[in-house]
Order: C-alpha cells, then structure tokens, then sequence
C-alpha cells in the first residue's frame, strides 16, 4: 500500500477529488495548509497591503491510502487535474504503508481500505 499526499491548488481540487473518485480511490482527505518553500513566502500571515493574502495562492494537501496497483493511475489523475503549467502547481509525495487498520472492524491491511 502506498500513501499519496499531494500540494495542489484550491481551485483544482474540486475536479482532481470528483476523478479520483470516479476512479475508485477508497478515500480522500483534503486539508487547507499554507506551505513554506518551494517559492512560498514564509511571512505570509504579515501585512503586504490592501489584501495581505493575494499574492500568495491558496494551497490544499490531498491524501489517500491505496493499494500498489491503483498508485500509478491515481497519480496521474492528480497531476493531469492539477496542472496549469505555471509556477506552484504542488507537489506529490508518495510514502510505503505498512499496514492499515480498521478501528470499528479490525480488519487490516488492503482489506481495510
């Protein structure tokens, strides 16, 4: 099993979760974060003006558990719904999973997902 966390845009990830679920992903979260790095201004919460917070794009981080052979696919349908070809289209990570357990069942592994 793998992990896929990836820093997109918030106006992409309407269309990238409708994909991913209409290709089956067992489940996504989405979370608002403002990165640091990879160009990101670290003052960002500071005062630059009128409106503090337009220079700066507004950052998600998706995440989803899947098994090895939907990883490929799922990565795709992040990176083509993602992409606008400009400077801060995200980042996508892709981490080993061990193990998944399900708290209400106890089922584990692929099962669990």
């Amino acid at each position: 099993m793998k992990e896929i966390k990836a820093y997109i845009r918030t106006n992409v990830v309407a269309e990238t979760v409708e994909a991913l679920e209409e290709a089956g992903a067992p489940g996504i979260t989405v979370v608002s974060v403002h990165p640091v790095g990879y160009g990101f201004e670290p003052n960002y919460f500071e005062h630059h003006g009128k409106d503090p917070l337009k220079p700066y794009p507004s950052i998600v981080r998706l995440e989803l558990v899947c098994k090895d052979e939907d990883l490929e696919r799922f990565v795709q349908i992040i990176s083509g719904n993602s992409y606008t070809g400009t400077k801060g289209d995200g980042m996508i990570f892709i981490i080993p999973v061990e193990n998944a357990i399900s708290i209400r069942t106890g089922v584990q592994g692929e099962k669990a997902l």
